[in-house]
């Protein structure tokens, strides 16, 4: 298995798994080559904010990836670089998981983002993914909260 930072060249691959992560959602209204297309235009708006890291085994093609974003904090007095991160679209083909693919790709995210100046890797996780989390140092947190775009009490 190599992991390593995706390139631009990369795309279609990302868009073939971003596609088949949301599967089990409902039908896109538009073809994978469309959706490469936007995909494309959305990363290179977007290349220094958001990065990808691909896993690849024996050939060419990407089996999982994992995006990380990378988000600019408020200067304080004496830390002007302050820099939080998000692991985001963690994907593995099925017929590869199992296989440490995954978690190889979180952690390859992650340091990469330590590498940066993150003060902090945050993932909001499906409760199956959870223990993989926790077995990769992620733990809970009674500090970070989320509020639906809906305001207080689903007003």
């Amino acid at each position: 298995m190599r992991i390593s930072q995706a390139r631009p060249d990369d795309v279609a691959g990302l868009a073939r798994l971003l596609w088949l992560d949301t599967l089990h959602e409902e039908p896109p209204q538009l073809s994978v080559d469309t959706f490469t297309a936007e995909l494309a235009q959305w990363w290179a708006a977007r290349q220094d904010s958001h990065l990808a890291f691909v896993a690849r085994l024996h050939r060419p093609e990407i089996v999982g990836m994992a995006w990380v974003a990378l988000v600019p904090r408020v200067p304080r007095p004496g830390a002007t670089s302050r820099l939080s991160a998000d692991i985001q679209s963690v994907f593995v083909m099925p017929n590869q998981r199992g296989q440490g693919i995954g978690s190889a790709l979180v952690e390859a995210a992650s340091e990469h983002a330590a590498h940066l100046g993150s003060l902090r890797v945050t993932v909001q996780s499906g409760r199956k993914a959870v223990p993989v989390y926790e077995r990769l140092g992620f733990e809970s947190s009674r500090q970070l909260l989320q509020r639906s775009p809906a305001g207080p009490a689903g007003q």
